[in-house]
């Protein structure tokens, strides 16, 4: 089911935006690992995923998404990990360290947890040292709206060098500060990458 609403995903998208620019998808390792990047549009770790196919992905989605019984299929199907941001609890690094673990499934993981936020938080490296697995920084440039995705603005989703979260290491305030500047650092030169002049501007904040 995940690889044929990838496929039907695909072709819409082709259709109505044309195809996807993907930047060094040869870093991303072998095995599973975790995409982490910005998230600056509701659908852009579905461009994630179809960049980074057939590779196939399991994410965190607010629970409140489960409501819809339709939305709830879907998202089940493609492997969604229900979270209570309000109580986020033990089973939001449990869950997706068991999938990375046991399955074939790699996570696609926004740091900063919303799109209006650009505060990064721990979780993303606190599973990748519990998995074993790399963070692989990503970014994505394109339609920030399903209304925009007509508009036929080029879409360019890029990766980054693997980072290895190195699993002796305690995970203080020191270590995150460190993982953060990081991570941000490489979602800045895979922006200019893709667009020397790219700014990302928030729409609900105009």
């Amino acid at each position: 089911m995940y690889s044929f609403l990838r496929f039907i995903f695909k072709v819409i998208t082709q259709l109505i935006n044309g195809r996807v620019n993907v930047k060094n998808k040869n870093k991303l390792p072998d095995g599973n690992y975790i995409l982490v990047g910005p998230h600056r549009a509701w659908f852009d770790m579905l461009f994630f995923a179809l960049a980074a196919s057939p590779k196939k992905f399991t994410f965190l989605a607010k629970k409140e998404l489960f409501n819809n019984f339709i939305l709830r299929y879907i998202l089940n199907k493609v492997n969604a990990i229900p979270v209570d941001r309000q109580k986020p609890g033990p089973s939001v690094i449990k869950k997706p360290v068991k999938l990375l673990r046991t399955t074939d499934l790699s996570i696609i993981i926004f740091p900063s947890g919303s799109r209006h936020s650009d505060e990064l938080k721990a979780g993303a490296a606190l599973i990748s040292k519990l998995a074993g697995v790399p963070l692989v920084p990503v970014v994505y440039q394109g339609p920030l709206s399903f209304k925009q995705l007509f508009t036929r603005k080029p879409v360019s989703v890029a990766f980054g060098d693997p980072i290895q979260f190195d699993r002796k290491s305690k995970i203080n305030d020191e270590e995150q500060a460190k993982l953060e500047a990081q991570m941000q650092a490489s979602f800045d030169q895979l922006d200019h990458e893709i667009d020397p002049n790219f700014k990302y501007v928030d729409v609900s904040k105009k």
